[in-house]
Parts: structure tokens; sequence; C-alpha cells
């Protein structure tokens, strides 16, 4: 059984800990209120783009001059799988869902004979990747240092994404991110980039509820600029949401923290109280036996 210098020290050591957990909970409450203004202020433009840019691909996909990353390559051999994930830890499980579900998409390609490429987007993701799919990884970005994250970060990840494509480096690009929902759920996503998702016919039609657009130039043109301009918007927008995801786990993290903390306070000083008590019961046992004995 501890002693009571043992009981005491463990009592201030968590109680130490508990402080750490309580002020990372209150700085992350900050900074999820601004990263999730910011992931909201991101989504109806980078849904726009998205529906801008199915609405031009439903008229054009059979089309022979069709771009490539709206067409894709012809062949689903080789895939290139992004995951973001955070450069920081403390987090919950947040990391460890994109990470294993992205590391189950890989083992599935693998299986079916593809050849996979990663590039990883945050520490921690790429720390974990590592481990078992070194040999994949081409590329890997941190932004440790960041305390803002805006689009000029995002650009050079969608110039090497397309460089990669315009070299024949892949066929597939699929990213992995978790988005923001609540403070205490976020939802595994996984988007395929490349080539872009078409809709159904209905669904296109549906979208422009009967209006039609000319636009100018045509179709073709449109498309060779707005498909990079929605690769890197795409990036931008599942970074942004892993940003307000992270946050929002690490707040619900260090609140769980903080609560077994104050659970195993509350256990040590029961202890404690029960191990200081046989000792004075021990004590005065001892003083009654002498004073009988004389």
């Amino acid at each position: 059984m501890p002693s009571l210098k043992d009981l005491r020290n463990r009592i201030v050591s968590v109680k130490s800990t508990q402080k750490i957990t309580q002020a990372m909970k209150m700085v992350a409450a900050s900074k999820l209120r601004r990263a999730q203004e910011q992931a909201e202020a991101a989504r109806p433009y980078a849904e726009r783009m998205e529906r801008m840019v199915t609405t031009l691909a439903g008229s054009v996909a059979d089309s022979p001059n069709a771009p490539a990353m709206l067409a894709g390559t012809g062949k689903e051999e080789v895939h290139l799988v992004v995951v973001a994930t955070a450069d920081r830890g403390l987090c919950g499980g947040f990391n460890s869902t994109i990470v294993r579900g992205a590391r189950r998409h890989i083992h599935d390609l693998l299986g079916s004979g593809k050849t996979v490429k990663i590039i990883c987007i945050g520490r921690k993701g790429r720390d974990q990747l590592r481990r078992e799919f070194s040999d994949h990884i081409v590329e890997a970005f941190d932004f440790g240092g960041v305390r803002r994250l805006t689009f000029e970060y995002v650009a050079p990840i969608a110039l090497k994404i397309t460089e990669m494509f315009d070299a024949g480096e892949f066929d597939v690009c699929t990213v992995f991110f978790n988005r923001f929902q609540s403070v205490i759920t976020q939802v595994l996503t996984h988007q395929r980039l490349i080539p872009a998702e078409i809709p159904a016919i209905e669904e296109v039609e549906s979208e422009s509820s009967g209006t039609y657009f000319e636009y100018e130039p045509g179709e073709d043109e449109i498309l060779e600029d707005l498909l990079p301009r929605n690769l890197a918007v795409q990036i931008y927008r599942s970074l942004l949401e892993n940003a307000a995801s992270e946050q929002g786990a690490r707040m619900s993290a260090m609140d769980s923290a903080t609560r077994n903390a104050g659970d195993m306070i509350d256990r040590l000083t029961l202890n404690y109280n029960r191990a200081r008590q046989a000792m004075i019961t021990n004590e005065l046992i001892e003083i009654i036996s002498g004073a009988e004995a004389l």
C-alpha cells in the first residue's frame, strides 16, 4: 500500500495535470470558434464551385475534347491518396479515424492489384502511415508553424497534384479528411478529386431548375481553367473542415481528461483519508496499550 507521502505527491501531480487539461480545453474552445467560422464561410463558395463544375461536366462528359481532369486517363491503375490530418495530438481519435479510413482504402486498392501513392498533409498522418506505407509516400506537407490557414498555403499542394497528373503519375486522386458537424461529431469523408465526379443527368437538370445557361467561351475552355481551381478549393475546404474538427475533438478530449482527473483526485483523496485514519487508529491503539501495560 502506498505511503501517505506517495498519495500526497500523486494528488498534487494529478491536480497539476487537471489544470493543464482545463487550460487546453479553454484554448481549444477559443480556436474552435474561429476555425468553425472559417470553415462555414468557405462552404458556400466550395459547394457552388463544385456545382458549377458538375453542371458544366454534365454537358461535355462524352465530348472528345473534355479536359483530362474531368474525363480522366481512361484507367484506374494508379491511385493517389491524399490524407489530411493534424500536426498535433491530444485530440482524441481525430487523427486515428482519418488514418484508419485511409489505411483501409489503401489495403483494398493494394489487394486489387492497384498501385498506390500517398500525399500526407499533417505530421500525425505522416508518422502513422510511414510505419506501414513508407515506400508509397511521395510527398508530405505540414503546417505546424501556421497560426491561420489561408489559401496561399494550399496552392503548392494543388500545384503538386496537378503536376503529377499532367505527368501521368496517377489516374485517380482521393482525399480523406474529417468534416466538421459539431463539437462532439466529426464525420470521416473521402472525396474523389480527379477525375471530377459527374452526377447523373437527372441531378444536373434538377440543379439547373430548367434554366438554360449559355457559356462564353465554350464549356471545354472554361473547364480547363476551372478544374484546377476547383481542385485547390476542395483541398482548402477539406483542410478548413479538418481544422475545425481538430479543435472540436481536442476540446472534447480535454474536457473528458479534466473530468477523469477530478474523479482520480476524489479516489486518491479517499484513499489518503482512509490511510491517514488507519495510521491514527494504530497510533492510538499503541498509546492505549502502552498505558494499560503500565
